[in-house]
């Protein structure tokens, strides 16, 4: 009992501590003194300056809305037109993925009875009626080969599309000078902070009058098209003929342990796709297209314009970030760099136990060998040793 209460009342009375050996070696205090001083930067610089190691981080909730302005002419053979934000944009909504029509394709159809267009391969190639087996392709064929043409005779929307030539140059190449309005609103709901794009110094008057430009007019929520394009290291002219995606990223990098002020968004341009021509090598399926149709009624015959339409689809992407003191990511950030300081007793304790000249002798001044000798036992004394005289 007296053995057990002693060893309770050592193990809560005393402290121990790890025997320390003062080496005097340059080579190995510099080698110290470099590792720490890493480290020490690493933890300043990077993990609490860069990183923002103490602040604790929400990502945000958004929402955004556009609009688009500007309109287009066009006279195609004597046929004048203006097209406005209600002709080029699909869908009208407002969203935040939308396409800007810059050029296309217009059918005036019918549904009635026409010849296929060959397609330049000979695949829907006909000789005679037996050649135009209804259900042989993609329409339905009527069983008849036209001579003028070679191909099957389908009944369908007439007279077939023929997309093989693109308008060269865009029918809507103004369409560089339409202008993007966005609306961007966050919130961060750990933080119960809700900002707008159209930040304190962004009033009525100066969206009347401002256009985007990172450095003169960096928090103007208004692009011009041609300038988004551009940005996005794409080439208009061409986009505007086939079409392509471009990216705007809104970006939300904000500190809230400065005033709100300062929380304010920067916005980036990324090409998502466009033509290929940088690209090695042919890419298939270059552009961006897609077909609707407008439906009406003459002469009691309905009619449809079918449009192939090409353009620039825009996403905007917003990426939003906040942070804020905390007491509990400081003391990890701080922990956690305590604990990598000891990187530099490692790799001095290796240059001095395997690489040094005299590494023996640093072995025998920083371990202490101890052996425990066994004890031999020891017979009691026969009665010839008890009666010999001592």
């Amino acid at each position: 009992m007296k053995s057990m209460g002693r060893s309770f009342s050592n193990f809560f009375f005393e402290y121990e501590t790890p025997r320390q050996v003062l080496v005097r070696n340059r080579r190995v205090a510099i080698v110290c003194r470099i590792i720490q001083l890493g480290v020490l930067s690493y933890i300043i610089g990077w993990v609490f300056m860069y990183e923002k190691g103490y602040q604790t981080v929400d990502t945000a909730i958004s929402s955004v809305f556009t609009k688009m302005k500007g309109v287009a002419y066009t006279n195609i053979s004597g046929d004048e037109r203006i097209w406005d934000v209600a002709d080029y944009v699909f869908p009208e909504q407002g969203d935040s993925s939308f396409v800007v029509m810059t050029n296309f394709i217009s059918t005036i159809q019918q549904q009635d009875k026409c010849p296929e267009l060959p397609d330049g391969k000979n695949r829907n190639k006909c000789t005679s009626d037996t050649d135009c087996d209804e259900g042989k392709f993609k329409r339905h064929m009527t069983g008849k080969c036209v001579n003028s043409t070679s191909t099957c005779e389908v009944y369908s929307w007439c007279p077939i599309e023929d997309d093989r030539q693109i308008p060269d140059p865009p029918i809507l190449q103004t369409a560089e000078n339409y202008t993007l309005f966005i609306k961007n609103s966050i919130t961060f709901p750990q933080f119960n902070v809700v900002r707008s794009n159209l930040v304190e110094t962004v009033d009525q008057n100066y969206i009347n009058s401002c256009l985007y430009h990172p450095k003169t007019d960096p928090q103007c929520p208004i692009f011009r098209l041609g300038d988004i394009v551009e940005r996005s290291a794409l080439n208009f002219s061409e986009i505007a003929r086939v079409g392509g995606a471009v990216g705007v990223l809104v970006d939300w990098d904000c500190n809230l342990d400065l005033n709100l002020r300062h929380c304010k968004p920067k916005y980036e341009f990324y090409g998502l796709y466009g033509t290929g021509k940088n690209d090695k090598g042919e890419k298939p399926s270059l552009g961006y297209n897609f077909r609707f149709a407008k439906y009406y009624v003459e002469n009691k015959v309905e009619k449809r314009n079918l449009m192939k339409v090409f353009g620039v689809r825009i996403d905007i992407i917003v990426h939003g970030r906040a942070g804020k003191f905390d007491i509990i990511p400081t003391l990890t950030a701080i922990g956690s760099g305590v604990g990598i300081f000891g990187v530099a007793t490692v790799v001095c304790d290796v240059l001095l136990l395997y690489l040094l000249p005299k590494r023996d002798y640093y072995k025998n001044m920083k371990f202490k060998h101890t052996e425990l000798q066994e004890e031999k036992p020891t017979l009691p004394p026969s009665q010839i040793e008890k009666e010999l005289p001592k």
